[in-house]
């Protein structure tokens, strides 16, 4: 056997082996990098919207920043598969005006964490979403399904201080 020639064989199979190992990386998905619809609220809301923006933490729930595309100062996310956060949102269908009536839905669960209040929704795909109630832009926090509903509340408190501190409590606004 031919040392020289089996190590020339080996050689001049590695651009091939290069050009399939960056194929199959370019297919793969390494870069969880979510992609989320981007709100578009009014001015004010979107002026509220940046400062949250400025002032959140850079992991939540141990997950560190992993913002969404297309980039905008109105999501955010952490983790793969993310935690996404929507700012500037429409006021959910089931989030019922506390001067009007009392939600009967079994879907949609109210209640406060660290100051904030939320509504929970568990979605048909198996994902938790929260929105934010009494303040003056909705926050929409969507959790992925490895998430468990117990650990929701981890997340919520992360975001508690950054949602406290940019979006004040008032009603936000339905345009």
């Amino acid at each position: 056997m031919n040392i020289f020639r089996h190590r020339h064989g080996i050689i001049a199979g590695l651009p091939a082996l290069i050009a399939l190992l960056i194929t199959v990386a370019g297919c793969s998905s390494a870069d969880d990098s979510a992609t989320v619809a981007v709100p578009s609220p009014d001015a004010k809301t979107a002026k509220l919207c940046r400062n949250l923006h400025k002032v959140l933490p850079r992991k939540v729930d141990g997950r560190s920043r992993n913002d969404p595309e297309p980039r905008s100062a109105l999501t955010a996310g952490w983790g793969s598969p993310a935690i996404i956060l929507r700012c500037g949102v429409e006021r959910p269908p089931k989030m019922v005006d506390p001067e009007v009536a009392q939600g009967t839905d079994p879907d949609a669960v109210g209640g406060g964490v660290n100051g904030v209040d939320w509504l929970m929704e568990k979605q048909d795909d198996g994902t938790y979403r929260f929105t934010t109630a009494k303040r003056a832009a909705y926050v929409q926090v969507t959790l992925p399904k490895p998430v468990p509903e117990q650990d929701s509340a981890t997340v919520l408190v992360d975001l508690a201080a950054a949602i406290k501190k940019a979006i004040p409590r008032g009603i936000a606004s339905t345009t």
